[in-house]
Formats: structure tokens, C-alpha cells, sequence
């Protein structure tokens, strides 16, 4: 459909420092200005992201937040100012962002997305950006965005580190790259770990960019691309993912075909439930080991899909699928330390302690999985292997 906005005298001025790029002009003007961009969650990664959408003169920008500002937000939620502290953080974001653009139409969504409101929302824009905090919601948003062919720019933070992707339409999705999510406490909130708020924004910003790239139509975004970046060493790194075929949300026949109890999916315990007693972490090595286990006769155990195993692997590795583990766990020898991993060290994190539950004590999880191994950059096959095990180095 063409655009029809007419930009007035003070909006080409507004914007002229970036209508003067080739790429932008006043046709990409308007495009910015009739775009309509979901933001899931106004805390760290929300906040830059629709700061600088707001700036670039988006027109609508809905906000879905359910929270409340608190203090701790402050550090890196800058959509927030200290008189904030306890309002509605849509409330906070809205004013925020209308003060610095009044072009900007914000929508606040004072509620937490659920399987019941996400179609009815999503559906009302063209590309959204999630910056949640939790699985279950980062699920959720994926699905809802495949079922209504919604491109998703997606990101998480930890610490001194950030990762992120785009999925765009027919090109794959979140379960493609992490099928199964990670057990409840495996993996460590910002309130846990912590977090620099520095790398809050850099993420946020490029989530905006992405979304701006998007509504343009110029550039290559992160499609099938996970960038991830260490604000230690100032690296950035990009990994190469594909569509899965057997994927059962995007897949060629896809088996999900409607939103579900995603609190369930995740394994979030039911709120009125006792806490119970914390299972065990798996035992984990780091990339940085796996080298010297090697040398001392380890085996390493890849337990991803065929159609990953084929994008890059291992040399060495034995493949048994996750779903054959239970069948074929007895050709892992109990006398030699077991590496396994999978994309992320989800996965095999689960298959991990299943084993150390049999008996298998020298059996340890890749932490960040073949993900973290490339990230380093380490050597990968790729093809299938011709039988199910590799010669390991002794």
C-alpha cells in the first residue's frame, strides 16, 4: 500500500538529519511515520529500543508492560526518571516518549501478555520488538508471531553479555534456534546475575535499528543470524541458523497451531504452590576445557537433531538425538568423562542430569553449547556424519 503522509515544515526538519540518507528520504519518512512497532516489556531492553524508535518518528509505538518502576530499574531502564518510582511503567514510558516526540502515538498495555490477549495486540502492528525478561513470555511472543506472520526482533542480556536475532516471516523462529526452554532456575535472571545497564542499551538500540531496517525495507538485518556480544573483550560474534523443517510451530508441518499455557510449557511453578527444595545444576564444563578433557580421553555427545547436526558440528562428537538418549544412553562409556552438548546447553543440560541420575558421574553440560563453541572460534564440520559416531580422540 503507498504511503500518504504529507510531512510538514517542522517534521522535515525534525528528521532531516536522517532523510538526507540515501536509503531514508522523505518516501522512508513517511514509511517511519505510518509504522506501527510492538515493544513486549519497557525495562532494559524495551526502554533504548523505543527511545530511538520514538526519535526516528515511528508513529505508533504500543508498550506492553504489566510492572510497576522500582528503584533497581533506574540503572538501565532509561524510559524512567527517579520520580517515576512506583507509577505504572507504561504510564512512565508513555510520557517519556512523548516528550521527546510528539509525532509519536504510544499505546500502553498495562498488563502482562498472556495466550488470551497476545493475538488481539500483536495483530495491530507490523513489527514487534521483545525485550522481555522471562521464557514463557518469549515463547509466547514467538508463536503469536508466526500464527500472525509478524516479523520479531528478538534479544536477551546477562551481565557483561547480549545476543540477538530477527525472525522474519517463512525464514524460521525462536523454537527453531531453542526448541525446548531451559529448566526453571537453570538459567539466572538480571536480579540474580546482574546486569551493566550499558549493555541493556547497547542490545535495545539495536533491536530499534532492526525494526527501522524492517520498516524501510533496506539492509540486512539479523535474520538467521544470532549476534552475540561480549562488553568485556568488545567482541561481536555472529552465528548462521536455519529454518528447521521439524520445527513444530514454523515447521513444513507445523503441529502447533494455537497459543498455549506457556507458564506450563516452561515449567514455572504455579504461583499458589510451596517452594520446593532446588534440584541440582548439571555439572558444567566451558568451552575453554573441553580441549584438555579431550586430550585425557574425554567423548563429547551431541544430542541435537539431524537437520542441526548438519549445519555445523563437533569433530569427534557421537550423535544420539535427545529423543534416542533414553535407548541408546549405554553406548556412553561410565569409565571416561562425557561432554554433551546441543545448540545451547539447554538441552543438553536436561540430558546431562538425566544421566548423573544413572549413574553417569563423569558426565558434564557445554555450558552455551555449540553456540558458544563457534562464538569462540573453534573449528566445526558440517554434513551429517557417516555413521552415528565419529572417531573420538583417545
Amino acid at each position: 500500500m503507498a504511503t500518504t503522509h504529507v510531512l510538514t515544515e517542522e517534521q522535515l526538519e525534525r528528521y532531516s538529519r536522517q532523510i538526507i540518507l540515501e536509503e531514508v528520504g522523505v518516501a522512508g519518512q513517511r514509511k517511519l511515520l505510518e509504522g506501527r512497532v510492538l515493544v513486549v516489556g519497557a525495562g532494559g531492553l524495551g526502554s533504548p529500543a523505543a527511545l530511538y524508535l520514538a526519535a526516528a518518528g515511528v508513529g505508533t509505538l504500543g508498550i506492553v508492560d504489566g510492572d510497576r518502576v522500582d528503584l533497581t530499574n533506574l540503572q538501565r531502564q532509561v524510559l524512567h526518571f527517579t520520580h517515576d518510582v512506583g507509577r505504572p511503567k507504561t504510564q512512565s514510558a508513555r510520557r517519556t516518549l512523548e516528550d521527546i516526540n510528539p509525532d509519536v502515538q504510544v499505546v500502553p498495555y498495562q498488563t502482562v501478555l498472556t495466550s488470551q490477549n497476545a493475538l488481539d495486540i500483536l495483530s495491530q502492528y507490523d513489527v514487534v520488538v521483545n525485550g522481555s525478561d522471562n521464557f514463557p513470555t518469549r515463547y509466547l511472543v514467538n508463536d503469536a508471531c508466526v500464527l500472525l506472520g509478524k516479523p520479531l526482533v528478538d534479544a536477551s542480556i546477562l551481565r557483561w553479555e547480549g545476543q540477538a536475532t530477527t525472525f522474519l516471516p517463512g525464514r524460521g523462529c525462536y523454537r527453531c534456534l531453542f526448541p525446548s526452554p531451559p529448566p526453571p532456575g537453570a538459567v539466572p535472571s538480571c536480579a540474580e546475575a546482574g546486569i551493566v545497564g550499558a549493555v541493556a542499551g547497547f542490545m535495545g538500540t539495536h533491536q530499534a535499528l532492526e525494526a527501522i531496517k524492517i520498516l524501510l525495507g533496506v539492509g540486512e538485518t539479523l535474520a538467521n543470524r544470532l549476534m552475540l556480544f561480549d562488553a568485556l573483550t568488545g567482541e561481536i560474534r555472529f552465528v548462521r541458523w536455519s529454518r528447521n523443517p521439524d520445527c513444530p510451530m514454523c515447521g513444513d508441518q507445523p503441529t502447533i497451531r494455537e497459543l498455549i499455557d506457556y507458564e506450563a510449557f516452561c515449567g514455572v511453578p504455579a504461583p499458589q504452590r510451596e517452594p520446593t527444595a532446588a534440584q541440582p545444576k548439571p555439572a558444567e564444563v566451558t568451552v575453554a576445557e573441553v580441549e584438555s578433557l579431550l586430550a585425557q580421553g574425554a567423548v563429547l555427545v551431541d544430542v541435537r537433531e539431524a537437520w542441526e547436526v548438519a549445519q555445523a558440528h563437533i569433530e569427534g562428537m557421537r550423535w544420539i538425538p535427545m529423543g534416542e538418549v533414553e535407548a541408546r544412553y549405554g553406548e556412553i562409556p561410565k569409565d571416561r568423562t562425557a561432554i554433551v552438548y546441543c545448540a545451547s546447553g539447554q538441552r543438553s543440560g536436561k540430558v546431562t542430569q538425566w544421566l548423573r541420575e544413572r549413574g553417569y558421574d563423569r558426565a558434564f553440560n557445554l555450558v552455551g553449547g555449540i553456540l558458544a563453541w563457534q562464538a569462540a572460534g573453534k573449528p566445526i564440520r558440517q554434513g551429517l556424519p557417516e555413521h552415528r559416531e565419529e572417531t573420538t580422540r583417545a
